[in-house]
């Protein structure tokens, strides 16, 4: 393997030889390399790199890397890498670091570009202003295809992507977009305002980052241009910035799903009391609320004196009730991610997983009739009663899964939290007292 054959050379010291395999690595090959080695090696490594090599593979380090490579480097090297890093990837660094190495590199930042880091370092948290970068083409509506053309060549190199560009007016106010494609294939005389497309669309500053993700998915984009609330051109987001984010959303979501507090720190970065400190609160909140099923047992404490084979089927009974649950709220809460499933629709959730629960609810009862009575040869009345049971909980925890995230979603809460872990605390009392409650009528339990 490539780690192994990099270390040998490294400890014979030899370094020429480490360095014409490694610069012969994808940027994102290197990066991934570099972390997998101890920090002096890595060090070494990142050194020997070609500058322009040295900066693609810093973007793509994990943060407390690029604060260890910060720490160890001349200020000489932290100026061109500065210098050479895209806009937003600088921000994105900057957003992570300790005030001390921030310091440090803003030392070698221009005051231009200070005020700016400033402006960006102010927006909002996982806002589309603190995604975008100020590096894209800007064009004006005189100008012909022959000088849009002209200035693309002399600034392109500089900027984050060339193949959209957008047209402002004198006040820097969103007028329209158009393609490199386009301007290529058009005749040099025309203008291009007789070319832009107008309808363009656009995110504004202090939008969610969640927000952003779904436009991107739902037009199908490759970059969105973001305005002030003066619709003034600021900046632009790309497709690369989004798949980390939809990355991070995504983690978030399958954390809150499983009762973890999100935490953006990978998981063999994060310690040990980090991590049982994101997830003590839901366990404490998810068992003191489970005590309401001790509760709704002791209850029925003399249902269950008489007839104590009813115990052996509370488990079944609570488990598919739950499991019911969960799988109607992960398919409410993927589709309100995705934006499939909106608040409106609500009545078409519950009478979609009304139906759904019925056609399981008699299946799963039917099937567990004729086990339990046939092949266990269980008294038919407590066959009723824990198939009955089963039905009305497998009908109740999935119209509850189906309803709650839709619920949270208009109460601006994250559906996430409504899944799996809290569902089946609900679904759980409550089948419970049906299956008790049934027991009492059916079999003449006082």
């Amino acid at each position: 393997m490539m780690k192994e054959l990099i270390l040998t050379l490294l400890e014979a010291k030899k370094f020429g030889e480490a360095r014409k395999e490694i610069i012969e690595l994808n940027e994102v090959d290197i990066a991934e390399l570099l972390g997998e080695l101890e920090a002096d090696y890595a060090i070494i490594l990142f050194r020997m790199l070609p500058k322009d090599t040295a900066v693609d593979v810093f973007a793509y380090l994990s943060n407390e890397q690029q604060i260890d490579i910060i720490n160890r480097i001349t200020d000489k090297e932290i100026k061109h890498i500065i210098d050479e890093l895209y806009f937003d990837d600088m921000i994105d660094m900057l957003e992570e670091m300790p005030a001390s190495v921030v310091k440090r590199i803003l030392k070698h930042t221009r005051e231009e570009e200070r005020i700016l880091i400033n402006q960006f370092l102010n927006y909002p948290e996982n806002s589309a202003g603190s995604l975008m970068t100020i590096e894209y083409v800007g064009l004006k509506k005189e100008m012909v295809v022959k000088q849009a053309l002209a200035y693309i060549k002399r600034t392109g190199i500089d900027k984050e992507t060339i193949y959209t560009c957008y047209v402002t007016d004198d006040n820097q106010k969103l007028e329209g977009s158009i393609s490199l494609r386009k301007l290529v294939i058009s005749d040099e005389a025309v203008a291009i305002g007789e070319l832009m497309e107008t309808d363009v669309i656009y995110a504004h500053t202090h939008d969610d980052q969640e927000k952003i993700a779904q436009l991107f998915k739902k037009y199908d984009l490759m970059i969105l241009p973001v305005v002030d609330k003066e619709r003034r051109l600021t900046g632009i987001i790309t497709i690369d910035d989004i798949v980390d984010v939809i990355e991070q959303e995504d983690t978030e979501d399958f954390q809150k799903m499983a009762a973890i507090i999100p935490s953006e720190i990978q998981y063999l970065s994060t310690g040990v009391v980090t991590l049982a400190r994101n997830r003590i609160t839901w366990l404490l909140i998810l068992m003191i609320s489970a005590t309401f099923s001790g509760t709704i047992i002791r209850r029925f404490e003399d249902v269950l004196s008489s007839v104590v084979l009813l115990a052996a089927f509370i488990p079944m009974l609570m488990n598919t009730g739950g499991n019911a649950g969960a799988q109607s709220s992960t398919l409410v809460i993927r589709g309100l991610a995705l934006g499939k499933i909106e608040i409106s629709d609500v009545l078409r959730v519950i009478w979609k997983e009304f139906r759904v629960s019925v056609v399981v609810g008699m299946l799963l009862a039917g099937f567990n009739f004729l086990r339990i009575y046939f092949l266990e040869g269980m008294d038919v009345y407590i066959s009723l009663t824990v198939c009955g049971t089963l039905f009305v909980a497998i009908v109740f925890a999935k119209l509850v899964g189906g309803i709650l995230p839709i619920i949270a979603q208009r109460l601006k809460l994250d559906p996430a939290i409504m899944a799996s872990p809290l569902i089946t605390t609900i679904v759980d009392a409550v089948t419970l007292i049906v299956y008790f409650s049934l027991a009492s009528k059916i079999m003449g339990i006082v």
